[in-house]
């Protein structure tokens, strides 16, 4: 007799159909929001919650992790903390680029050797 209680938590496959099909709503609206216009600031703070939310799902379910609280924690935080860094060192790029970008011109006036 073991000196410790086995304590596993399996799972059901109707837990991990849920949350996959919940991490592929939250896909999609990732997606959707790639493609509606709305303010950058905005957006990139709604994707960047999804993002951890998603992580955090993946961890805590398919890699069994939810119920060992510390190696959750010690997992979640310092992702968390190069994402943020990360997001902070790459941002400013995108303001000095966006000078470099292509502008929507009027098209030229067609003529009459552009119609023959």
């Amino acid at each position: 007799m073991s000196a410790y209680p086995e304590a596993h938590f399996a799972g059901s496959n109707r837990l991990f159909s849920t949350i996959w099909i919940f991490l592929l709503l939250l896909t999609g609206v990732e997606i959707f929001l790639g493609y509606k216009p709305m303010p950058i600031h905005f957006m990139l703070t709604i994707l960047l919650g999804l993002s951890v939310i998603k992580a955090a799902l993946i961890v805590a379910y398919f890699m069994h992790l939810k119920f060992e609280r510390l190696s959750l924690i010690l997992t979640l935080v310092p992702a968390l903390v190069i994402c943020i860094c990360l997001f902070f060192v790459f941002f400013p790029d995108s303001f000095r680029s966006s000078g470099l970008r292509y502008k929507i011109k009027e098209p030229p006036p067609v003529t009459k050797s552009d119609k023959e």
